[in-house]
Formats: C-alpha cells, structure tokens, sequence
C-alpha cells in the first residue's frame, strides 16, 4: 500500500498504551492516549493550505489526514494533560508514491510546522523520519490487525538527551472485529484488509 492507504486505513477512533522510556534517567513512563484519525481528500483546503505553508505546490499532494488525541502520562503534573490535533499531507514522489514528504502543521516533538520525509518498508509499515531545529525523530507505524496498530519512535536531543517509546493502539466504537462490512466506513478495498492480516514479521525499535 501507499502512504494514503495506510492513513485510510488508520481513519477512525483509537485507544492508545504508551510506555516512554527516558533513556538518560533509566525510567520507564506510561500513559495513555484516546486518538481520532479522519483522512482528508486532495483538494480539501486544510491540504492546500499546508501545502502553501511548506511552499510546495498543492496539485503535488495525494491527501493527508487530521489527527487529534487526549489524554496523560504518568509524569504530567495533576493539572495538565496532553491534548492537542495536527494536520499532515503526504506529498509523494513523482516515480515512488511509497516515498515523499510528509508536512505536517505540528511536529510531535516540537509545536511548529515541519517537513520529514516517509517511506513504506517491506512490510507495508508506514516510516517517518524527521529533523527538528534541537532534534531529530525516528517513528514507525504497522498494522498487527486492522483493529490493532504498533507504534515505535525514538527522539534524539542533540544534547544528548533521548528517549524510546512503543506502543500499542487498538480501534474503539469499530465493527472491524467483528468481520462485519470491513472497511466500508473508511473507504478501504477488502485487498488493502487482507494485506494488513498477512502474515508479517514486524520488528521493534522500541519508540513512539
């Protein structure tokens, strides 16, 4: 699959574990994240919008995908939580549509607009590597079912500081479990579904 077919197929509400491991202090944190994913068409004016942004002409943009999450980790202080959304893009390359730029209005591990570049690897899980102004990030994102994603990262502060995180997210309010009308109400071919379900070996790097 491409980029897109990867962000239809993440199109939905989902529940997310997350252990953080804070490599410099040895400590492990967890939390836990409520994720909503809509994918957005081509010519839909937040694509454009973001695509004018990063100075790249819109007619280059296959689609992207609004993503919004709340939710807390166990080193928050009492009164804060995470919660925040974020428009991203995939502009594909001319002669490889499994590779291009990803824009994104929010950066994960800095709130200000970036550019990364994804691929997708041999197991159609969807890469993304970008290069912040104080750190760079390393993430990774795979389908075990189409009810059940992984999710790995690690960011390195050019400080010296890094931390690994991985996690496990599973689709709310579906009927994916159940076999019923697989797909129907996020515009997926039952194809894309049984290449999710193949059999795949999926390694960990132990990130977000």
């Amino acid at each position: 699959m491409d980029a897109m077919e990867f962000f239809q197929l993440s199109a939905g509400n989902w529940r997310s574990q997350r252990t953080t491991h804070h490599l410099a202090f040895r400590q492990a944190e967890k939390g836990e994240l409520d994720i909503n994913v809509a994918t957005l068409e081509a010519d839909h004016p937040q694509v454009i919008e973001l695509c004018e942004l990063h100075k790249i002409n819109p007619s280059l943009a296959a689609g992207g995908a609004l993503v919004s999450w709340q939710g807390t980790m166990a080193w928050d202080p009492t009164d804060e939580g995470h919660k925040d959304s974020t428009v991203m893009v995939v502009v594909p390359d001319r002669d490889s549509p499994r590779q291009g730029k990803l824009l994104r209005e929010k950066g994960y591990a800095e709130t200000m607009p970036v550019a990364g570049i994804y691929q997708m690897d041999a197991q159609d899980g969807l890469v993304l590597i970008t290069e912040y102004e104080t750190m760079s990030a390393h993430e990774r994102f795979s389908f075990i079912t189409p009810s059940r994603r992984m999710r790995t990262s690690i960011v390195k502060r050019f400080g010296g500081f890094s931390s690994a995180s991985f996690c496990i997210e599973t689709r709310i309010e579906s009927n994916l479990d159940n076999g019923a009308n697989t797909g129907a109400n996020i515009g997926v071919t039952s194809q894309q579904q049984q290449n999710v379900l193949a059999p795949e070996e999926y390694y960990s790097i132990l990130g977000w």
